[in-house]
């Protein structure tokens, strides 16, 4: 089964893939983060020169246990970068405060891609795209013991309740992302995973897309033979991604961009059987 060529059309549907870059120290996955803001504006003009879509740009770990970083200092690791690749390509702000939301926005920055969920009236206001994303806790908080009696449907209904919020504050262009790994443990993962086109059939009630972000997380250290680490976890981040996308969703947030858009450009062709 390929992707349609309606699904691979611009826009809401997408389906895209958003590239990662973290100006931070602390992000789990060292390849894509860096505190050095040449490295970072490096890696995100090397991520557009590949064909990304998006380029998400954040200043903050939103890793487990994470602490929260002060407001001066996220705007002074993230606007500079986001200045300098807007001219590429289409930046997102990856970030739970409004002041960068912002201040990322006027540096150039065309989406907010929100992990609190409480950020639709800045993107409504500034007519920029919004991802909203469901998390209970805090980064610090979220993993000490995450409980849901129905994950998928307990996700659906906060989902369907941020869609409204963000369309009655003026959001344009949404997406919504079930919380891939926050607030959330590993077999709550599996269900969210396993359920995407349940989100792709909400995201359509409000004209809106599904983005997905499953790349080298933790839950799925345990889905190899032996545990994993987070440089074992390509595979796992490709079968993922291509489940989503094969389920409908809009776009794939990812740390390895050059494998994932080998990937769509393979989910895109339909597969024939070559007989001798």
């Amino acid at each position: 089964m390929a992707l349609s060529r309606e699904a691979m059309r611009p826009g809401v549907r997408g389906p895209g893939v958003m590239g990662i870059v973290n100006v931070t120290p602390d992000s789990f996955f060292a390849a894509a983060r860096t505190q050095a803001r040449d490295e970072a504006i490096a890696r995100g003009v090397d991520l557009f020169a590949r064909g990304c879509d998006i380029v998400d740009v954040g200043g903050e770990s939103t890793r487990p246990g994470a602490l929260d970083v002060p407001l001066e200092e996220e705007l002074d690791r993230v606007l500079a970068v986001v200045a300098a690749l807007a001219p590429y390509g289409a930046v997102s702000i990856d970030t739970r405060k409004p002041e960068v939301a912002r201040a990322a926005v006027g540096a150039g920055a065309v989406v907010v891609n929100d992990v609190s969920g409480d950020l639709m009236d800045v993107a409504g206001e500034l007519a920029v795209g919004y991802v909203a994303m469901h998390s209970r806790g805090t980064p610090r908080t979220m993993q000490l013991d995450p409980r849901y009696d129905d994950v998928v449907a307990e996700v659906l209904v906060a989902l369907d309740a941020l869609a409204v919020r963000a369309r009655a504050a003026g959001v344009a262009q949404l997406w919504l992302d079930p919380g891939i790994g926050f607030g959330k443990a590993t077999a709550h993962n599996l269900a969210l995973v396993a359920h995407c086109g349940d989100f792709v059939e909400l995201a359509r009630r409000h004209d809106a897309g599904v983005l997905i972000g499953t790349s080298r997380k933790g839950f799925l250290a345990g889905l190899g033979p032996t545990t994993l680490d987070v440089d074992q976890r390509l595979e796992g981040s490709l079968a993922t991604a291509a489940w989503a996308l094969m389920s409908g969703a809009a776009m794939v947030r990812v740390h390895d961009v050059a494998a994932t858009l080998q990937l769509r450009e393979l989910l895109s062709r339909p597969l024939s059987v070559v007989r001798a």
